[in-house]
């Protein structure tokens, strides 16, 4: 039986090429094989993480909060403002609440599962300002019938990171300190 993918493995692409993407995304079939689609014979995570995407598009983050276990871990790639690794259900929700003020919108293009491990692979857009549209593939780990780790991979995170410090920039650097020093 082949080991399951590691945190490490996931975060650092890992087992993730062709051959092995397409061993994620097609469980049992291998790379010549055709996903299940959309429907009754879905994988249970496969179902979970659709109806996660029906509740990110209500554009009410505090819908995500029974998709999450309460130590889950979210990490966003990048050199920007909004990347790094949130840990807990009100980091996470946190970086949801600031997401949503550039009117993130996301369509689902393919999701599969193996495991405890489900691959996203959608189109991400802003709506507010616009000018962010790239594709997106997600690393959902499911503990429990809850994700309790995601990790992103952008489509072109040169534009992500530009396009993050357009739209939420730091405080000017006396207020942000004085935030960081109160703390």
């Amino acid at each position: 039986m082949d080991e399951p993918l590691s945190r490490s493995s996931v975060l650092r692409g890992v087992g993730l090429g062709a051959a092995g993407l397409a061993a994620v995304m097609l469980p049992g079939a291998g790379a010549a094989g055709a996903a299940v689609p959309a429907g009754t014979g879905e994988h249970p995570h496969v179902r979970l993480i659709r109806r996660y995407y029906e509740a990110y598009a209500s554009g009410d983050p505090e819908t995500l909060r029974p998709f999450f276990t309460p130590d889950i871990r979210w990490t966003i790639p990048g050199h920007h403002p909004l990347a790094g690794t949130k840990e807990g259900v009100d980091e996470v929700l946190a970086f949801f609440r600031e997401l949503s003020k550039s009117g993130f919108r996301a369509n689902t293009l393919c999701i599969a599962a193996d495991r405890d491990w489900v691959v996203d692979l959608h189109r991400g857009w802003s709506t507010t300002p616009e000018g962010l549209d790239t594709i997106w593939a997600l690393a959902f780990r499911i503990r429990g019938g809850r994700i309790a780790e995601a990790v992103n991979f952008a489509g072109d995170q040169h534009a992500a990171d530009a396009f993050f410090w357009r739209a939420h920039p730091l405080a000017p650097l006396p207020d942000r300190l004085a935030a960081e020093h109160d703390r």
